[in-house]
């Protein structure tokens, strides 16, 4: 009897401390989930970012403006809350290895003659295991050779995949792999520092180095992320009447963003770092287009500004320092395309949307390559005659 009543006994303290475990890991667990977009103000309506015409507009001189959200739909590694500490310990290290480099990328016309450097050259950001997504900007819009008469050339900018260096031969096998995928595309840029979302700026900064040192005579660069569906005929249209010796930055402009002072946030920004009350205007680092001009005078001015967290801020701050406005363009949609409330029944996946568009944000690589194929083989998208879109910096509603 007695040992009925332990087993009994046991039993349920089994079953309580089951549950308590599992109570905790799931608070854990919800507590510390990254979260895309920053909840509304206490009192304030939630923020979107409106998709229609993108006229200026005068702030309420009474109302706070509302607080960065970002424009990246998830961050390449998973980040948890980030550790301010390090980051202001480690933040003057902003040098680090080449590990890949693609030395002749730019040199020639690409087509084994002599001759200028490239028309356009692509940069994507990417992580070491997103091959998949890789992949499918090579087989599309990233293509590189002749487009409209233009010569296009691509890398792709990553870093080393976190926790790589703890040893298992893990930090072999990537870079192996990393290896071997140069070899076979030419189009790999690897650097020292970890692979992390906090880290884009060294990834930014890197990159302007490189381009600056590589592809002097670079005509346009297109950076943006792996997610993106780009529409390079309509860029290369948008850039036929702009000079390269010019200074161009154009994208999804953004103005008036705060910083986001709560600390579960993944843009958290503590007044220690950034004391501001609002941003710089800035282009969504989702994708941008500038000129050569620009990019080695922001190669130059990004290496006396302290580095930022959230690397599209940071070259807002690097455009301010060169009193650079960054220029809005209407067919750049960071935040990708939104459901009209006018037409709830109408499908945003729809080529005829993309077709007048540049950059649109937040696809899969399976939407990449069905988009690429329905905007570019037989039979065409039937679609009816375009709206003038209206030209104007997005701004956050408050």
């Amino acid at each position: 009897m007695r040992g009925r009543l332990r087993l009994r006994r046991e039993a349920v303290l089994t079953l309580l401390l089951g549950a308590a475990l599992s109570l905790l890991l799931y608070t854990q667990r919800d507590g510390a989930a990254p979260t895309t977009r920053a909840p509304a103000a206490r009192g304030l309506p939630a923020l979107r970012p409106a998709l229609g015409p993108r006229d200026p507009q005068v702030p309420d001189a009474g109302a706070a403006p509302p607080a960065y959200e970002g424009d990246t739909p998830a961050p390449p590694t998973p980040t948890g809350l980030f550790d301010f500490g390090r980051y202001l310990r480690a933040k003057d290290q902003r040098r680090f290895p080449l590990l890949i480099n693609q030395p002749h990328k730019c040199r020639g016309g690409g087509d084994g003659a002599p001759g200028r450097g490239p028309d356009l050259l692509i940069a994507v950001k990417s992580v070491a295991g997103d091959f998949e997504r890789r992949q499918a900007v090579r087989q599309t819009w990233g293509a590189e050779g002749r487009v409209q008469g233009a010569l296009v050339r691509r890398v792709f900018l990553l870093g080393v995949p976190r926790g790589s260096g703890t040893g298992g031969g893990t930090q072999a096998h990537w870079r192996a792999l990393l290896a071997a995928e140069s070899r076979a595309y030419s189009d790999i840029l690897l650097w020292a520092f970890e692979d992390t979302f906090f880290n884009l700026t060294l990834k930014e900064i890197h990159f302007l180095s490189w381009a600056s040192a590589f592809c002097p005579d670079v005509r346009f660069v297109f950076k943006g992320d792996a997610d993106v569906f780009v529409h390079v005929r309509n860029l290369l249209q948008f850039l036929e009447s702009r000079d390269p010796a010019q200074d161009l930055l154009a994208g999804d402009v953004i103005v008036q963003a705060r910083p986001i002072r709560r600390r579960t946030s993944k843009y958290y920004i503590p007044e220690a770092v950034y004391g501001l009350p609002v941003y710089p205007a800035y282009a969504g680092g989702g994708g941008f287009v500038l000129s050569g001009a620009t990019l080695r005078r922001l190669a130059d001015a990004c290496s006396q500004v302290e580095l930022f967290p959230i690397d599209d801020v940071f070259l807002g701050m690097c455009l301010q320092r060169l009193r650079l406005t960054p220029e809005p363009h209407p067919a750049f949609r960071t935040f990708g395309i939104s459901q009209p409330s006018a037409a709830p029944h109408l499908r945003t996946f729809d080529p005829c949307f993309y077709r007048e568009l540049v950059v649109v944000h937040g696809l899969s690589a399976a939407d990449i390559w069905l988009m690429w194929r329905l905007l570019h083989g037989p039979p065409s998208p039937a679609c009816a005659h375009p709206q003038p879109a209206v030209a104007g910096p997005f701004q956050w509603n408050s």
